[in-house]
């Protein structure tokens, strides 16, 4: 398993570091993944939707550069397809056995930008209910725990 979980924000309340701190450490005996965040704009007063979509675009610009040509790329987008926690374990399987590095990316308060989401090998949802991207990150990395777990045999609460 080789996973980058691509962010844009920082996290500032401890709490969010901790839980993520926590399952980075589990995730650690099944594999590589890591967190890597990029800067997440402000929003200027009273913009128009082209000050928006220049902030998308910069924002995009700083998550592409993580980005490499053979990564399998998977944007989190609220209007997307979900799976359950059996499929995003074969997800991760088929990808780790292709020897692709898979790279979540969880966007700020505007989403993500058309460049991001058109270099998208998949797009996925965990809920149509939005939730706060430091809860998302947590979220996600939960999952990509109990994928592990899945994929090591071992149990998980279903």
């Amino acid at each position: 398993m080789n996973i980058l979980v691509l962010c844009v924000g920082r996290l500032k309340e401890k709490y969010w570091t901790d839980a993520c701190n926590e399952y980075l450490k589990r995730l650690g005996r099944y594999g590589r993944c890591l967190v890597q965040e990029v800067d997440d704009l402000p929003e200027p007063k009273g913009a128009s939707p082209a000050d928006l979509k220049r902030v998308l675009d910069r924002e995009g610009e700083a998550l592409l550069k993580h980005i490499q040509p053979a990564d399998r790329v998977i944007c989190m987008c609220i209007r997307a397809p979900q799976t359950d926690s059996p499929g995003l374990a074969e997800k991760i399987r088929l990808d780790a056995e292709a020897g692709r590095r898979q790279v979540f990316v969880i966007g700020g308060s505007l989403g993500l930008g058309e460049q991001v989401l058109a270099r998208a090998d998949v797009k996925l949802s965990m809920s149509g209910m939005t939730f706060p991207h430091q809860l998302a990150r947590v979220m996600l990395l939960e999952q990509i725990y109990r994928a592990a777990k899945i994929l090591s045999g071992e149990r998980y609460h279903k």
